[in-house]
């Protein structure tokens, strides 16, 4: 029971900390003061995000010290706390990586919906996703290149918090759409092409490296004979149906809605079609953190 715990708090700290970093670079990266779009929502999902990563953080910790310990009684003991917090680096990322959020939902709180938010909150959240790469398998390769693996991991993470949080403000923003001119729907849209490609390439460059240094090229070719093979091949069919999604969006739906907004100003079929995707393609990427909550307990390949 405390491994199923240690699994959905891990997912829900990562589906908390890529709304933190790519929500708002993607509202920072899109929209400008002209656009008339009300982004007020905005507020309230980092807000909510960042209490997410605050919660799930200490009640992982929590757990993660149960299953050390060997049981729950045995975790919330004084002792056995200050051990994982001071003597583990999985407990120090766990607690910087709550008050980083909790920094974020802070300075969120204090100012108005904008770029000075969004730029707080980017910043933290950096971090809050960057600390992932101490409490995973990049932080297990020792030797020299050890640091190669670290920053890969990093940059991993960074690379799908891009992505994923950048859905979740298009999700928003094409559930909210009788506040939304299409117009600028549309400017969201194409702008997203370049952050997405970008997201994408460092997705694949790292997600290459990691695997290289956790499977090992000679262990490829048996990689769905171990439950974390398994679930690797399960998460690399995922991020291609998503990359399918993606491209349909860019090359066909998108100029569709260009389209009908010239031709006719109304865009209602390509906005609804444009909202059964983003949304698809957001569950897809939830789906995916699970299974990479679930390869973050599992020991890789090179490992056995």
């Amino acid at each position: 029971m405390l491994e199923i715990a240690v699994v959905a708090l891990r997912w829900l700290q990562y589906a908390g900390a890529v709304v933190l970093l790519g929500t708002p670079l993607f509202l920072l990266y899109t929209f400008r003061r002209g656009d008339g779009v009300d982004l007020t929502w905005s507020r309230a999902i980092l807000i909510g995000s960042g209490l997410v990563v605050v919660a799930s953080a200490l009640l992982a910790l929590l757990a993660q010290t149960a299953v050390m310990a060997g049981s729950l009684a045995e975790a919330i003991k004084p002792v056995s706390l200050s051990f994982m917090i001071t003597g583990t680096a999985l407990g120090k990322a766990m607690v910087a990586r709550a008050a980083l959020a909790l920094a974020a939902v802070v300075a969120v709180l204090a100012l108005r919906p904008g770029k000075t938010a969004w730029s707080i909150s980017l910043g933290l959240g950096l971090f809050v996703v960057a600390s992932f790469a101490w409490t995973g398998h990049g932080a297990a390769t020792e030797g020299p290149e050890g640091l190669v693996h670290l920053a890969s991991d990093i940059v991993h993470s960074v690379g799908a918090a891009l992505w994923l949080g950048a859905l979740v403000a298009l999700t928003i923003l094409l559930l909210r759409r009788p506040g939304v001119d299409d117009g600028a729907l549309y400017r969201a849209l194409h702008g997203f092409s370049g952050l997405g490609t970008l997201a994408v390439a460092l997705l694949v460059a790292t997600g290459l490296a990691n695997s290289w240094f956790l499977v090992g090229s000679e262990r490829f070719v048996n990689l769905g004979e171990s439950l974390y093979g398994q679930l690797l091949i399960a998460k690399l069919a995922l991020f291609v149906l998503m990359l399918g999604l993606a491209a349909d969006n860019r090359f066909r739906l998108t100029p569709a809605l260009r389209l009908e907004l010239e031709h006719t100003g109304q865009s209602i079929s390509a906005v609804r079609r444009l909202r059964r995707s983003i949304v698809t393609e957001t569950a897809l990427g939830l789906i995916v953190l699970a299974v990479v909550a679930l390869m973050g307990t599992l020991p890789p390949p090179v490992a056995t």
